[in-house]
């Protein structure tokens, strides 16, 4: 039976789409709302100084804590998502995250346990990051070796779009929480209604388990002779796909920063700045982020269609013209053209988030390639997004013009677009091909 075959007949496309879109939705909401939290509130809880910026740059720092243990996660995950199965890995990495975001949820804050409230919060916020690092390779696997001829990109695409999904979902939840308690209510117990629902992420997990088989492409290697898994397979990747791994990590950059900056920085940004309230930031930032899932499949059948750099190379370049005038519109604090600078940034984000599993995926062999996605998805998100939030905080604070903070996505957007010119597309390959293909001299990507 074909990968095409067996992908209809073992995993059926709504199976797909719930494991991939939604535990990645739900795993990227548990990631997020600690960013948001960070902006809005974890600097007083967890963090209370005399200087409010000194307390934003703390709680952006524990933000960051996520972003450096992904890596750390995409290395264990991968390991075992090679050897065992993308199925197990994905579970036992959305199990994980439910369990620290619901913890998180349940933390005393600095006034009732001191100093060891901060220190659980990043114990916490390290668990959070080694789950996502793991999850987000099975994720996307599930879907582009169960891919259907000719839509990789789709099929890849539906984890992606669990990414914008979760900002969604986040952000409307701490909208309604804001909303709907005091300013007082929300500090004491508000802000731990959005963690405490993370629970719902053991349920995603649970389908995921039952009724989620392997990929096809892992299924047919067992029935062939396709290579095995090797003992490290991390080791493997490092040792003969290491510009692989690199090149992927600088695809990564500016979708990275990109995000967010318009994402998460541009909550503290508008609020501490410019004095706009914080629904209005919320609000601006729901709209941008639902257009922007309306975008990323759609983004995705575009580069099946026309080509995965075509696409990818028209989001740096459109990101890269885009950033000033978007911080000129926001500075105005006028609501629509404030969701105008971030709408317009994040269906541009939208352009690097479709095509990106695909690339990801052709970049290495079936064998070692959970591994590798992991590894270079994370080691960008860290490079890119990891201190975003706090390295723009700073800038802002030292040169009290946000310019600085749009030529921080100028140079993004240089090593993305160079990652990207280097190269070489094939849409075309299979997972056996791609597996001779990645081995080989040139670098290829889907």
């Amino acid at each position: 039976m074909t990968s095409n075959g067996a992908a209809h007949t073992r995993n059926s496309l709504s199976r797909i789409v719930v494991a991939s879109t939604a535990g990645s939705a739900i795993e990227w909401y548990d990631f997020f709302i600690y960013g948001t939290a960070a902006a809005l509130v974890f600097n007083k809880l967890f963090f209370p100084s005399t200087d409010p910026l000194t307390g934003t740059l703390l709680a952006f720092a524990t933000f960051g804590v996520g972003f450096v243990a992904r890596p750390v996660g995409g290395m264990i995950f991968g390991h075992f998502g090679d050897r065992v199965g993308r199925k197990k890995a994905l579970v036992v990495g959305l199990f994980m995250m439910g369990t620290a975001t619901t913890l998180i949820g349940l933390l005393p804050d600095y006034d009732r346990i001191g100093a060891l409230a901060p220190v659980l919060l990043v114990v916490l916020r390290l668990l959070q990051g080694i789950a996502v690092g793991g999850q987000f390779g099975g994720a996307v696997l599930v879907g582009t070796e169960n891919a259907a001829e000719g839509r990789r990109g789709l099929y890849g695409s539906f984890a992606q779009l669990g990414v914008p999904i979760g900002l969604i979902l986040s952000s409307a939840v701490f909208l309604v929480t804001t909303t709907a308690t005091t300013p007082e209510q929300f500090a004491a117990w508000g802000w731990r209604i959005p963690f405490l629902l993370s629970f719902t992420l053991i349920g995603v997990a649970m389908f995921a388990q039952l009724k989620l088989e392997e990929t096809a492409a892992m299924q047919e290697a067992g029935q062939t002779s396709a290579p095995t898994p090797t003992r490290s397979p991390v080791l493997e990747v490092l040792r003969k796909h290491p510009k692989n791994v690199l090149l992927g990590a600088g695809t990564l950059i500016l979708l990275a920063v990109g995000f967010y900056i318009f994402g998460t920085y541009v909550l503290s940004y508008g609020t501490t700045v410019l004095g706009m309230t914080r629904n209005a930031v919320l609000a601006a930032v729901i709209i941008g982020a639902l257009l922007q899932a309306i975008a990323i499949p759609l983004f995705a059948i575009l580069s099946d269609r026309i080509g995965r750099k075509k696409v990818y190379l028209g989001g740096v370049v459109g990101l890269a013209v885009w950033v000033f005038p978007a911080f000129l519109l926001i500075n105005t604090t006028r609501f629509v053209l404030v969701a105008l600078g971030i709408v317009v940034a994040q269906v541009l984000v939208a352009a690097l988030q479709g095509p990106l599993p695909a690339f990801m995926h052709e970049l290495f062999p079936l064998q070692v390639r959970y591994s590798g996605v992991s590894l270079g998805y994370q080691l960008g998100s860290l490079i890119g997004g990891g201190f975003t939030p706090i390295i723009a905080t700073a800038l802002y604070a030292e040169f009290g013009s946000f310019v600085p903070v749009a030529l921080l996505v100028l140079v993004a957007a240089v090593v993305t677009g160079v990652s990207i010119m280097i190269l070489t597309e094939n849409r075309a390959a299979s997972d056996h091909s791609a597996s001779s293909s990645a081995s080989g001299a040139r670098h290829v990507v889907a």
